[in-house]
């Protein structure tokens, strides 16, 4: 096929019901790029004997040296079938699981996806990974299984074991994709039954639920993967050949004299030909009989691979008469036998052709956009599609309908910013010269040599004629002047060269965006909707019948006004310039880098929602310090990361409070290409990296059963531990008191008020509860303080309410037993950062309050003396969750318990010195020093209303109390904090490390050499099983983030490449040796020694974070001093 014009790709996107956008998932190293790159030789774009070694897709330097691709980049493609016209709007994506973020941002603005498979390795942690993001996005999948030349030549299967292999592999893929679809069935019902019982009275007498009725009822047969569906293809991308079982039913109808339906549906599965009858029967495993997949398709690919690597010449030329294929002279002399098999196999089979068929036939177009997809994407947050202002939901029919009509709303999704080299773009390339251009600078470059020439020539006429008349001094230099007139222009065009190469270096931004209803025109005015943007409030503010010009609209939080500066199509590696762009299709748009940063809702209805935030698998953990070589380029590096951070979807930029300027990426690839960019795109200097950051988590847990030589803790321990925590309670200050129980009671400095506190370790299902429901906190958070604030809100949606009501009842039932009675209801507060792994309960009898008032439709303040100040106690709270004791990282799973506060003495002391006060102002109104009051301040003063009056009391009382040793409140937040960390130092504290999951496929040959690499960084082996019909082996391991630093190349090395890692943050763990760990019995002396120096791993990273800190870290600087050598002698 011809390189197609732009002219015909504009064409092409007007057609909306044959756009089809698509997008390449797999796991790293299955063949997506390869596979790429024989759709686009198939339009021309490239040599179709360079598809699969060029890579086209994979743009960047790094991409090509490392062999994977790094992001997800878009290319439009024409497919021509049965006198109809496609356009394919093709996406590739990474496999590493470091960029899955990148397969987030192509998935959202596609309807379809290939789901690449290698024939070998079969599903690997990304394939499910990928598949459950498809079905997250609610596109759907067809299935591509790559390399099916690695079973002939390197597995050396015969044609019946294949048929096994890819039988089994289509089970392992139809498994995932029964349990993704089971789970969203039996949510479904579930919510539906939870519905109908609120709704109807309970029935008495006993209730049975039948889990399975939602699964019978559901049709699921669409949504598995078949060959005779017609949603499977086997290719061999690099071989260039693919094939579906459509293409061989076609051939042996003609020749078997059956029908092609019957042979869809006979080919793949266990149905044989009787030879005699011509009848196909059901296969008959005993009778040796050969299913129709193996005897009429892999048995004949067999052959032909066997002919060629063979070098069978009479074999192959027959094959190629009988197949009426034209092989050239070049491929058949051609020593390598991949050129000759790419050469039969690229006419025979043309991997394009069936792989671009069964997109078109299988894959939806934007027109049949699913109403479910189109209510999940309006829903930002708790909120259903009901609960939504009906203005938005009437949104859903533009959706729908994808119309082109001027009437329709504009709907644009923005995915992610990418940068591009400003040079690229199409306004700045270098355009072709008209012949009259050509002619003109030959005429300008003649006459200038001309002129040179003349020049030269009147100099050395001049030197013999110096003492000439005035009028032969004269000539040459008019001619001079005339001359450098002449040639001012291309010396001014030289010094503007290098202003022009300034601007030319800058990156420019550009947005991956789908128009999803509404045409796009460039200079169009549109609404940028923020994350945050709220519809509701915008319509609150405006009437309906708004006039959209910005100027007249009122200020809306999270929502921007700008103009559609440049529309491209995109084309792999090249940018082309559009005017307008239809819906359904995909587009690039310029001139958004001020108004998005990494995604965004465009509309032009600011009734629209901003859709719901992208799903990313990988969380970012892995963090490192950076800063330059020369501060005094420091606004370089600040401005360079605040391009990467727009640049990159996953990456993250910080800011510590110790001023540090902190990078967190995905994984150690993911930072070696963030700090790649920085140093040569984006700030263009030169930097240092720190070490990478780890982090950690603090909490406390039951006190040990056994000692570290695994005794049972007797009273011979008992004593040793009461010496110890009497030693412990030695290092409390004074005035903190501790109980038996381990309950701290601390009084504020001005010693007014006494506070008194109990640290207690969380059950693991509640911590992990509570990380689950982050965001619900979160929102729970903000309607209480809305309606703290006495806004008028929103009545919360009965659904959101269910779902907090939802999660009161997960806690009540996880958190019983004797000590955690009546618990749930006495929750005062969460942290860090008020939606964090630890709870704050009050028990105080004095004062009530709870973080459940939101359930309340409004809060009844008491008249309490306790109000004023419990934002205090939440403060501290907050602070000492935050940072904990032993090395300030944030405490997990920890529940503060508030036993007693009292303020007694601080209302005794307050209402002594407002006597006081009184007295001392009646004394100062009779002094005549003191200026008088105006009448208009008294009359102001007593019409201020009471609330007013009652402020300033508090400001005066605060005033009062503000002492040597700052305001009350502050005390408060002080003494809380300092009282819950004395209340966790008094119980066995722990760190928790972040661990990685961690997959591993190697062969039997190099197993003890990976058990050797995770077993010397503090790995866990889980899981050892053997993949079916094949020699690999998959090892699941847990591994601690801190240990995984060069963890993959060590495992490449050790195995010479045959095993290589995935590993992706899972979970935190608490490592289970004590810190502050002594030796205390006889046993543990014995075992351990005196000094019990034996490595501590959690002291170990503890006193690593302490010293990057700056924290004191108690260790010894001198060892051996005896013998006058120092560490640095020593190493």
């Amino acid at each position: 096929m011809v390189l197609n014009s732009l002219d015909k790709m504009i064409q092409l996107q007007k057609n909306t019901s044959n756009i089809r956008n698509i997008c390449i998932l797999a796991h790293v190293d299955h063949g997506k790029t390869t596979l790429a790159d024989c759709l686009i030789s198939s339009n021309g774009i490239i040599s179709s004997r360079l598809a699969g070694k060029l890579r086209y897709m994979d743009s960047r330097e790094d991409e090509q040296i490392r062999g994977i691709t790094m992001k997800s980049s878009a290319i439009s493609l024409h497919y021509e079938k049965d006198d109809q016209e496609y356009l394919i709007n093709l996406i590739d994506s990474p496999g590493h699981v470091d960029f899955s973020s990148e397969v987030s941002t192509a998935v959202r603005i596609c309807d379809g996806c290939i789901i690449v498979v290698d024939a070998v390795e079969g599903v690997c942690p990304q394939t499910q990974a990928v598949l459950r993001q498809a079905w997250l996005e609610n596109i759907r999948p067809v299935l591509v299984i790559n390399k099916i030349d690695r079973l002939i030549v390197e597995l050396k299967f015969t044609p019946q074991e294949a048929y096994s292999h890819l039988k089994n592999i289509l089970e392992q893929i139809n498994a995932l994709t029964g349990t993704l679809f089971t789970s969203k069935v039996l949510e479904e019902w579930a919510k539906r039954e939870t519905e109908t019982q609120a709704s109807s009275d309970s029935v008495p007498g006993e209730q049975v639920y039948d889990w399975s009725a939602g699964l019978e009822h559901t049709d699921d047969s669409h949504l598995y993967f078949s060959p005779d569906q017609g949603n499977v293809i086997f290719t061999s991308a690099i071989d260039g050949w693919g094939f579906g079982i459509k293409h061989f039913a076609k051939l042996y109808s003609q020749k078997l004299g059956i029908k092609t339906d019957v042979l869809l549906k006979t080919l793949w599965g266990e149905y044989y030909l009787n030879t005699k009858s011509k009848k196909i029967m059901k296969a008959d495993q005993t009778k040796g009989k050969k299913p129709l997949f193996v005897q009429l398709v892999l048995e004949n690919i067999w052959s032909l691979y066997d002919a060629v690597l063979k070098k069978d010449k009479e074999k192959i030329d027959k094959i190629v008469s009988s197949l009426g294929l034209k092989i050239g002279a070049r491929e058949a002399r051609h020593s390598d036998p991949k050129v000759q098999i790419n050469a039969i196999c690229s006419q025979w089979l043309p991997i394009s052709n069936s792989v671009l068929d069964m997109v078109c036939q299988k894959l939806p177009s934007p027109l049949d956009i699913p109403a479910e997809r189109v209510e999940r994407l309006l829903c930002t947050g708790a909120r259903t599609f009901d609960s939504l202002p009906p203005e938005t939901q009437e949104l859903k029919t533009a959706f729908m309908k994808c119309g082109s009509e001027d009437t329709a709303p504009v709907i644009i999704f923005v995915s992610k910013m990418f940068a591009v080299d400003a040079r690229s773009l199409p306004c700045n390339k270098p355009r072709p010269l008209t012949p009259e251009e050509i002619a003109q600078r030959r005429e300008f470059a003649r006459r200038r040599h001309a002129e040179k020439l003349a020049a030269a020539q009147g100099q050395m006429s001049l030197e013999p004629r110096l003492v000439g008349n005035n009028a032969s001094e004269m000539g040459p230099k008019k001619e001079e002047t005339k001359n450098d007139e002449q040639l001012t222009s291309p010396v001014e065009s030289i010094t503007l060269k290098p202003a022009m190469q300034e601007a030319e270096d800058k990156d420019s931004f550009i947005a991956f965006a789908r128009v999803f209803s509404g045409v796009a025109r460039r200079g169009q005015k549109i609404f940028v909707l923020g994350p945050k943007y709220d519809p509701a409030e915008f319509l609150q503010r405006v009437p309906l019948g708004f006039s959209a010009s910005s100027d007249d609209l009122p200020s809306v939080p999270h929502m921007a006004y700008c103009t559609l500066e440049n529309l491209y199509l995109l084309m792999g590696r090249e940018l082309e310039d559009l005017q307008e762009v239809p819906p359904g299709n995909v587009l690039g748009i310029g001139g958004l880098q001020e108004f998005v940063l990494k995604s965004a809702t465009l509309c032009t209805s600011p009734s629209c929602p901003p859709f719901i935030p992208l799903n990313f698998e990988a969380t970012p953990i892995v963090r490192v310090a950076i800063e330059p070589k020369h501060p005094s380029e420091m606004p370089q590096l600040v401005k360079g990361m605040k391009l990467l951070n727009q640049a990159d979807p996953c990456v993250q930029v910080l800011i510590q409070e110790t001023g540090e300027h902190v990078l967190v990426t995905a994984g150690e690839v993911h930072l070696q290409r963030c700090l790649d960019d920085l140093k040569e795109r984006f700030a263009k200097i030169q930097i240092s990296v720190s070490e990478p950051i780890i982090p950690f988590r603090e909490t406390i847990t039951k006190p040990p059963k056994v000692d570290m030589v695994n005794e049972e803790i007797g009273k011979q321990q008992k004593i040793a531990v009461i010496h110890q925590t009497k030693e412990d309670q030695s290092k409390l200050p004074e005035g903190v008191q501790v109980d038996a129980d381990g309950l701290i009671t601390i009084t504020t400095p001005n010693k007014l008020a006494t506070l008194s506190v109990r640290a207690m370790p969380l059950p693991e299902e509640i911590t992990q509860i509570l990380e689950e429901n982050s965001d619900l906190i979160r929102s729970m958070e903000q309607l209480t303080s809305s309606l703290n604030e006495g806004e008028n809100t929103q009545m919360i949606h009965q659904k959101t309410q269910a779902k907090i009501q939802e999660f009161k009842q997960k806690l009540e039932q996880n958190l019983q037993g004797r000590k955690w009675r009546n618990i749930v209801d006495q929750i005062w507060s969460f942290g860090p950062r008020k939606c964090g792994p630890n709870i704050l309960v009050n028990r105080c009898k004095d004062f009530k309050s709870s973080v459940w008032q939101c359930l309340e439709s409004k809060i009844i303040k008491e008249a309490s003396k306790y109000r004023d100040f419990d934002n205090s106690i939440i403060s501290g709270f907050q602070l000492a969750t935050f940072s904990g004791p032993m090395c300030e990282e944030p405490l997990m799973g920890v529940c503060f318990v508030l036993e007693k506060w009292d303020l007694s003495k601080f209302f005794g002391q307050g209402a002594t010195e407002k006597a006081g006060e009184e007295l001392d102002r009646g004394e100062a109104a009779s002094d005549l020093s003191r200026p008088v009051e105006s009448p208009t301040e008294k009359e102001q003063f007593q019409n201020d209303c009471p609330e007013t009056f009652e402020k300033k009391n508090k400001r005066k009382g605060e005033a009062l109390l503000a002492d040597c040793y700052g305001p009350f409140s502050g005390q408060l937040i002080a003494t809380m904090k300092e009282a819950c960390r004395y209340a966790l130092q008094v119980k066995p504290q722990r760190l928790m490390a972040a661990m990685y999951t961690c997959e591993i496929m190697a062969t039997a040959e190099v197993l003890g050499r990976v058990y050797a690499v995770l077993s010397k960084r503090e790995g866990r082996v889980l899981q050892e099983e053997m993949k079916e019909g094949t020699d690999m082996f998959i090892i699941k391991a847990v591994l601690p983030v801190a240990e995984s630093f060069g963890f993959a190349d060590e495992i490449r090395k050790r195995t010479s490449g045959l095993a290589s890692p995935q590993l992706v943050f899972s979970h935190w763990e608490i490592i289970s040796s004590d810190p502050f760990w002594v030796p205390t019995t006889e046993e543990e002396y014995l075992h351990f020694g005196e000094k019990a120096d034996s490595e501590n791993q959690a002291r170990k990273y503890m006193n690593s974070v302490r010293k990057r800190k700056g924290l004191y870290v108690e260790e010894k600087i001198v060892e051996h001093a005896e013998k006058q050598r120092t560490l640095g002698k020593n190493k």
